[in-house]
């Protein structure tokens, strides 16, 4: 997934959008965090709203196993 700034305004509607499976989500996440760090760095608000999106993305995919989510540094 290229340049996910031309299709979603935040991380959070990423999460939200029904259309894609959370492993297409956590893809599109990755390229916005490849895209912030290029821009600006790793320790940008922008970077937070990515990593929490990712959280969240993570836990659904626990819940569904039935399992803990890994924790992140």
């Amino acid at each position: 997934v290229q340049e996910p700034l031309r299709f979603h305004r935040a991380p959070l509607d990423v999460v939200r959008d029904r259309r894609f499976s959370n492993a297409e989500r956590l893809a599109i996440l990755g390229a916005w965090e490849r895209e912030i760090r290029e821009q600006d760095g790793s320790e940008s608000q922008r970077m937070q709203l990515v990593d929490d999106a990712r959280r969240e993305i993570e836990r659904r995919v626990a819940a569904e196993q039935g399992a803990e989510p890994c924790p992140r540094p």
